[in-house]
């Protein structure tokens, strides 16, 4: 069998929890975990050094959350607990396929994950490890999408991979808007001056400074991750224009 080549070979993958939900709005998805961990299983096989940052909207939504009488800082902080509860899912999946996976958290939780840091990241990185970031930042008023940029610049990613339901960013919802345009690549600064949803824009903008280009692509499609990974046009490419 001829090996893949890869373009890309030190990603950080970017899941929602609303993702992680299948077709619920709340919970976890059995189905949707099994198709997200036999697609890392395959290229983690393959020799890439691959990082996951969860979100945790399918168990609370910290920054729209229903319950105004929760500050803001709280209900960020149940958030990046949440996006533990998703980590450590995660991690089952991938070791009952006989993956080496560990959960590095933002956040103080010895029981349950290492606590992050560059060095430990990238040591288990090159040891071959699939590691699952959790916690977002560790910080309130900052999205999982800010988190898994910032990680993807301190870790010398070579790319962002934003794993969704939809197949890139186009310039209307095209659940609602038949003749939304997909776009099949952007730069930077049109993302942020057009206000599109590929990330939020203090994600985009640390991807720009750090120049690690952001693919926008369907994970829900078998083999999709490994497309992307190996350069051909899947979703949409976001990079350059500096």
């Amino acid at each position: 069998m001829k090996r893949r080549q890869f373009l890309y070979r030190r990603p950080v993958l970017k899941i929602s929890g609303e993702m992680l939900a299948g077709e619920h709005s709340v919970g976890l998805d059995r189905q949707t975990f099994q198709t997200i961990a036999s697609q890392i299983v395959k290229v983690q096989r393959a020799g890439v050094q691959m990082a996951v940052v969860v979100g945790g909207g399918n168990i609370f939504r910290g920054g729209r959350n229903e319950f105004p009488e929760i500050s803001q800082v709280v209900a960020d902080d149940i958030g990046m607990l949440a996006t533990l509860v998703n980590a450590l899912a995660l991690r089952e999946y991938l070791a009952g396929l006989s993956c080496p996976a560990t959960v590095l958290s933002a956040l103080e939780a010895p029981k349950i994950a290492d606590r992050f840091t560059v060095r430990h990241a990238k040591r288990l990185l090159s040891d071959g490890h699939v590691l699952i970031l959790a916690a977002g930042t560790g910080n309130p008023f900052f999205t999982t999408d800010t988190a898994a940029a910032l990680r993807a610049a301190e870790l010398g990613a070579d790319v962002l991979l934003k794993g969704t339901n939809v197949d890139g960013v186009y310039s209307d919802d095209p659940c609602r808007n038949p003749r939304a345009i997909k776009y099949r690549r952007l730069d930077y600064q049109t993302v942020l001056s057009k206000n599109l949803a590929v990330m939020d824009s203090c994600a985009v903008a640390i991807c720009r400074n750090a120049r690690v280009p952001i693919i926008v692509f369907n994970l829900k499609q078998h083999g999709q991750l490994a497309r992307a990974l190996e350069g051909k046009p899947v979703g949409t490419l976001v990079g350059g224009g500096d």
